[in-house]
């Protein structure tokens, strides 16, 4: 398991991943329930995590895009699977997220369970980028996603967000502490990448990361 996943690929990689996060991107859909998905005719991955973790500004950092993906003061605003549509071939999903959101306990395991179910029945779904908050590391509210995501046997990457709050070496101790959490995992993929949407840190790695799994 590597702690640095920049020497993962070549600059010819880096490049290729930068020109197709470069390419046109728009929010197509978001749906309530399985039968509203978009047919399973294209690659997907996937974004999940805690609902105040950063997703939206992810994601919207990754296209170079402000307002493609909605943030909100409010954590737990995404209450569908939203859909993007990248170059015409890749399409990236918003998990709803789990955690802080300010609905009914109910209305949380109604929005929550579709992703869920998302994560079982998506057969095109290439991998899921599980998002962490680099100040907190791994919690024990993160291990029922954990354990979601390896009953679905599901592919999924822990991908640190917000690490520019940090000092010094924190990145790399995080990093290195989240890597050894999910080593018995079966599911989880053997690279843990740090990044942060405010200042760009991991951002190519992440798209390479995308692309070759993705594309693979």
């Amino acid at each position: 398991m590597s702690v640095v996943a920049a020497s993962a690929f070549s600059d010819a990689e880096l490049e290729a991943a930068r020109v197709l996060f470069a390419r046109p991107v728009e929010f197509i859909m978001g749906a309530v329930s399985l039968e509203a998905l978009p047919p399973p005719d294209l690659p997907e991955v996937a974004f999940a995590g805690r609902s105040n973790v950063g997703k939206s500004s992810l994601i919207n950092a990754l296209v170079s895009r402000h307002r493609l993906a909605r943030t909100s003061a409010d954590p737990g605003r995404t209450r569908e699977v939203n859909f993007f549509l990248l170059d015409s071939r890749l399409r990236l999903a918003d998990l709803p997220g789990y955690g802080f959101a300010k609905v009914s306990r109910g209305a949380a395991r109604r929005f929550q369970d579709l992703g869920r179910a998302y994560l079982r029945g998506r057969a095109n779904l290439k991998r899921v980028y599980l998002l962490i908050d680099a100040r907190h590391g791994l919690k024990p509210s993160d291990d029922e996603a954990l354990d979601a995501l390896d009953q679905a046997a599901v592919s999924y990457q822990i991908v640190l967000t917000k690490t520019d709050k940090l000092k010094g070496g924190e990145a790399e101790a995080v990093t290195t502490s989240t890597l050894a959490r999910i080593a018995r995992r079966a599911a989880a993929f053997p690279r843990v990448l740090a990044t942060s949407a405010e200042g760009g840190a991991g951002l190519a790695e992440l798209r390479a990361e995308i692309a070759a799994a993705a594309f693979a």
